[in-house]
């Protein structure tokens, strides 16, 4: 299936899936039992910044299944991590956040460790392709960062979605004028990966996502994402039994190690002075 394909069914399902839900699930109760009255609109979750958003997503998603079309797995998840730190990081210390000696020295053993655990299948990139994960990359950094201080999950996810469609609809119906119908391939196979990823994977997964970001800093919130290829080597180890070689167990260690180092809570200083 060719990725203008899959970005629109991609989207269009998460949307289909997200909107009921969020009309359904009520605002989170706060502790005396009464519903959260809504956050008021403001640019960052709604009106403009809404549209941003939703079109940061569909840059993400469109960027990405374009460029795996030339590039090999493990290039492009390394060049995509890559943007997405130096997005969300260099955003993160431009507004004040600081990693500190011990958490620039976590990051830089973390990203070794994902060079080790992706070195099989890196290959020499394809200029096109590469340019194309590093705007996925950067793109979803800036969805993430606008996400954490959007409205509640599941409704700011559903809104990206929605206003992520409309942008989708526009553009392939555009994109079908200029280059004519020759150039759709769809098969039963890619709309059926396309419907799982954008209602459960992207869908669903963007808004538990976007929950967890109110917790975390945007230089925290770059790093845990490291962890996503050691848990999905890992699950295919335990799961589909793909072998657990060494170098799977040390690069594993290295960036789940480099993670800890970077986002272990710092010690205060103690006060020695008389009380």
């Amino acid at each position: 299936m060719d990725p203008a394909g899959f970005t629109l069914v991609r989207v269009l399902s998460g949307a289909a899936v997200l909107v009921p839900l969020a009309l359904l699930v009520r605002p989170a109760a706060d502790t005396s039992g009464r519903a959260r009255a809504p956050a008021p609109a403001s640019p960052r979750t709604g009106g403009l910044g809404a549209w941003v958003s939703a079109f940061a997503l569909v840059t993400y998603a469109a960027a990405f299944s374009w460029a795996y079309t030339t590039l090999s797995a493990g290039t492009g998840s390394l060049i995509a991590f890559a943007a997405v730190q130096a997005t969300m990081i260099g955003t993160a210390v431009a507004r004040g956040e600081r990693l500190g000696p011990r958490g620039w020295a976590g990051a830089a053993i973390a990203m070794t460790g994902l060079v080790v655990l992706l070195f099989p299948g890196l290959r020499a990139p394809d200029p096109r392709g590469a340019g194309a994960m590093a705007l996925a990359g950067a793109a979803w950094g800036v969805y993430s960062l606008r996400g954490r201080s959007a409205g509640p999950p599941l409704r700011a996810t559903a809104s990206s979605f929605v206003r992520g469609a409309a942008i989708v609809v526009v553009g392939t119906a555009l994109w079908a004028a200029i280059a004519g119908s020759g150039v759709w391939r769809v098969t039963p196979e890619g709309v059926a990966l396309a419907l799982v990823s954008g209602a459960v994977t992207s869908g669903l997964g963007y808004a538990v996502w976007y929950r967890a970001l109110r917790d975390l800093p945007a230089a925290a919130a770059a790093l845990v994402q490291l962890a996503v290829p050691v848990i999905a080597a890992l699950a295919g180890a335990l799961l589909l039994h793909e072998p657990l070689t060494t170098r799977l167990v040390a690069a594993s260690a290295t960036v789940l190690g480099g993670l800890a180092l970077a986002l272990a809570p710092r010690r205060r200083a103690r006060n020695t002075a008389a009380a």
